[in-house]
């Protein structure tokens, strides 16, 4: 068997087996509610420039990732009503 074929089963393999490992918890999470989020999140997540819109002290210590932002908000859009990029912000 030829170099190239052994490491790309070997790379495969790799993929199977990390794939298998990871629990269904953790490859499914999905945030029905802010509740659920702010487990995970305590001050919410939002887009990574986002800025929180509100009269007082805004929001700051939000998780900052973009990807897990969408993530969330696909699953429920609700969580962010304000529509300014941070789902579920909380002082």
């Amino acid at each position: 068997m030829k170099l190239a074929h052994r490491i790309g089963a070997a790379c495969a393999t790799a993929v199977v087996v990390t794939a298998m490992s990871m629990s269904p918890a953790a490859a499914a999470v999905s945030y029905t509610n802010c509740t659920s989020l702010q487990k995970t999140f305590p001050h919410g997540v939002g887009k990574a420039k986002a800025k929180d819109k509100t009269s007082g002290t805004p929001v700051t210590n939000f998780k900052h990732s973009t990807k897990k932002y969408k993530k969330a908000v696909r699953a429920n859009d609700d969580l962010d009503r304000d529509g300014d990029g941070i789902a579920c912000e909380k002082g």
